[in-house]
């Protein structure tokens, strides 16, 4: 399996991906906001620089991540912070570590561009398993919309560059798209 840059002419089998991905689990509907999400992020200016990572087998698109720019308000040191938003991975290839190459991989990418913060709002037992610490709201950044408190450790962050966590706090503001409360409530 080979893990790489997605290009623009992939856009349309990306989408599908997360489609396909959410289907069963969320239903039909929520699975094309899913994709229509992702379309949208892609034509979003205040996204950019995104980092949209594909994995590859046989020659066939099986899982996406994309990660967006944040910003962070209030806050007393600049900083370059993405969110992971969202990451995919085809129904027959799931739960067999695509997702965690994907995140490692543009882990490793953001970290190299000088990203100091990843952000994601995910399932709380599987995004700790790639460093992300849960309930960012803790360590001082609040998420673009409210969070009830038993679901703030779904809120979570990853420090890319030592000693930015303690020094860095404040409200999280995504891209125009992702900055919509339909995005941030189950």
């Amino acid at each position: 399996m080979k893990i790489r840059l997605s290009n623009k002419n992939e856009q349309a089998e990306i989408e599908k991906i997360h489609e396909l991905a959410f289907e069963k689990t969320e239903g039909p509907e929520k699975a094309q906001g899913i994709a229509k999400l992702v379309h949208d992020l892609f034509e979003d200016e205040t996204a950019m620089p995104i980092h949209s990572i594909v994995a590859v087998e046989n020659k066939k698109l099986v899982g996406h991540i994309l990660f967006t720019k944040v910003t962070i308000t209030n806050c007393p040191v600049e900083i370059e912070a993405q969110i992971l938003a969202p990451l995919a991975v085809l129904p027959d290839y799931q739960s067999t570590g695509v997702g965690g190459r994907l995140i490692k991989e543009g882990l490793r990418q953001l970290k190299k561009t000088g990203v100091d913060l990843v952000f994601v709002l995910g399932h709380i037992d599987y995004y700790p398993r790639s460093g992300f610490i849960n309930d960012a709201k803790s360590l001082g950044f609040e998420a673009p919309y409210f969070i009830p408190e038993e679901f703030s450790n779904a809120w979570m962050v990853m420090e890319l560059s030592t000693g930015v966590l303690g020094q860095a706090q404040g409200k999280v503001k995504c891209s125009d798209v992702l900055n919509q409360p339909e995005h941030w409530r189950e």
